[in-house]
């Protein structure tokens, strides 16, 4: 005898034919009919665990779910970071360390749990997917940029009496930059003078700086001429430094406000700023290179003004 299948979506049990039904009976009929929303569209099997797509490693995880806003930077070695944390503490906004560096950024972590700032320990491996360089040092901070100033704002910052300053025509290489604030930290240099198109300060760049960033203001100028005129009107007396055809250092007497133009690798200072300005300065040397690498003159034209005005400098 063969079995007799009810249609689709009706009770497997009706009873005699034409016979009443009961309550029972006519629920098991409502529960069996598809819901409104089911009656269209069933979801789809999840897959079993074995055949799931695997998580991504950490490091690619911390970098999708930490982007760096535009209004943060991302900064990385120790002394950098630890400078951040010296001068502009409330600029911090995310911390990634080693555990080894734990025992070193005790008062950072503190300052974080205090102020409920994310940190998180990782590998070497995350810290230099978060700051693109192998020279982490064992720690990145996510902090906001230290501000500019305008040429104008800068000048009325300044005391009377001896100041130093550096104009960087062209210095577009972060590792000269940071290398140039280094060493304007560490002669007391007043600012960093950068023109219009001129990048601003990356996390390369503070690495190689050692906390020289924190140190020395960066100032953005506008249009050359009328930055000359500004300077000049504050006391200024401006120096383009040259391969050939300028007076060598060592014989010269350094005024005591004095900016130093800097030019870039192989092109120098443009020969229209150069011509503007009344003192054109060579560092001596035996002739066997051509020249020194701009951070390295930098250090050197710094250091002699230093020694000439280290007495009367606050």
């Amino acid at each position: 005898m063969s079995e007799r299948k009810p249609p689709s979506g009706e009770s497997l049990y009706r009873g005699p034919s034409k016979a009443p039904r009961d309550k029972r009976e006519r629920e098991r009929d409502r529960a069996s009919q598809p819901r409104p929303s089911q009656a269209h569209a069933e979801p789809p099997p999840r897959e079993p665990r074995e055949h799931r797509e695997p998580r991504a490693p950490l490091r690619e995880r911390l970098a999708e779910a930490a982007p760096v806003a535009l209004s943060e930077q991302r900064l990385y070695g120790f002394n950098a970071c630890m400078a951040v944390f010296g001068k502009r503490p409330e600029a911090l906004r995310k911390v990634w360390l080693l555990q080894a560096r734990i025992p070193k950024l005790k008062p950072v972590i503190e300052y974080c749990v205090k102020h409920r700032i994310g940190y998180t320990v990782v590998e070497a491996t995350d810290l230099e997917k978060l700051s693109g360089s192998a020279h982490h040092e064992g720690v990145v901070f996510s902090v906001l940029p230290v501000a500019e100033l305008s040429l104008a704002a800068w000048l009325r910052t300044l005391a009377r009496g001896p100041q130093l300053a550096i104009w960087l025509d062209g210095v577009g290489n972060p590792h000269n930059l940071g290398a140039i604030l280094r060493s304007a930290a560490h002669f007391g240099a007043a600012g960093v003078l950068l023109p219009q198109g001129a990048q601003a300060l990356s996390g390369a760049a503070a690495r190689v700086a050692e906390g020289g960033a924190e140190a020395v203001p960066l100032v953005r100028l506008g249009r050359s001429d009328e930055a000359i005129a500004q300077l000049q009107a504050a006391g200024f007396q401006l120096a383009a430094t040259v391969v050939r055809g300028g007076q060598a250092l060592y014989a010269a007497t350094l005024p005591d406000r004095f900016v130093l133009v800097m030019g870039a690798e192989q092109m120098g200072v443009a020969p229209e700023l150069a011509q503007a300005l009344s003192l054109r300065l060579i560092v001596p040397g035996s002739g066997k290179v051509e020249s020194l690498n701009v951070s390295v003159a930098t250090a050197v034209f710094l250091g002699e003004w230093w020694r000439q005005h280290a007495t009367s400098v606050g």
